[in-house]
């Protein structure tokens, strides 16, 4: 499956707002987006109004990078939402949070998703005490989420366990910086999801 190589600032730019691909860097002066906020390209000052179908894309496009899922899963998940009682848009956000690469970052374990995913596809994290490196599983409420025990000395995990106990973590997860663990405690809500879209665009782009 083909992957993206290229600058994640550009994809910023692209969609017009701040994705957070870059991790801790996203915070400070140092962001791409902060420092030029234009689309990318020859013509990138350029900013043409958009149609109905435009802005609905754009949304969507905007929340599959922000989660750095590829266009095919994408839809797969969207289908799974779409098949499940509540509200479409609010079920999708929830599949999407609920990845364990997704999990592991929340956690703080990874500073990007990217790094997240990679670091789950290394075999660094087992989930209720089994390994698993799969980054598409999806986790349930009271699945516990912990470093490997032969990865525990992984420096890169030993420095982001360490910052992540000064981070703010999600309500509907908790974390043991000592054990190196997170539990899902609940299902997240839609109030607890810092995703900058608008869901009913993307449902409604998939509708149409």
């Amino acid at each position: 499956m083909s992957r993206y190589t290229g600058p994640v600032c550009r994809l910023c730019r692209a969609e017009g707002a701040k994705l957070f691909l870059k991790g801790d860097r996203c915070y400070t002066e140092k962001c791409g987006f902060a420092k030029r906020n234009s689309k990318p390209g020859q013509h990138g000052t350029r900013r043409g109004k958009l149609s109905e179908y435009g802005i609905r894309l754009r949304e969507k496009q905007k929340l599959r990078r922000f989660y750095g899922i590829h266009e095919t899963q994408f839809a797969e998940i969207f289908d799974k939402a779409s098949g499940m009682e509540g509200q479409t848009g609010h079920n999708f956000l929830q599949l999407l949070e609920r990845r364990l690469d997704n999990v592991v970052y929340r956690l703080g374990f990874g500073v990007s998703r990217r790094q997240a995913r990679q670091l789950v596809c290394h075999g660094h994290f087992t989930v209720n005490g089994r390994k698993l490196d799969i980054p598409s599983a999806l986790l349930k409420v009271g699945d516990v989420v912990a470093v490997a025990e032969g990865s525990r000395d992984v420096a890169t995990l030993k420095e982001n366990a360490e910052a992540s106990a000064a981070r703010s973590i999600p309500a509907w997860l908790s974390f043991n910086v000592e054990a190196m663990s997170g539990t899902v405690v609940s299902a997240p809500v839609r109030e607890q999801i810092d995703v900058p879209v608008n869901e009913q665009f993307v449902v409604e782009f998939y509708a149409r």
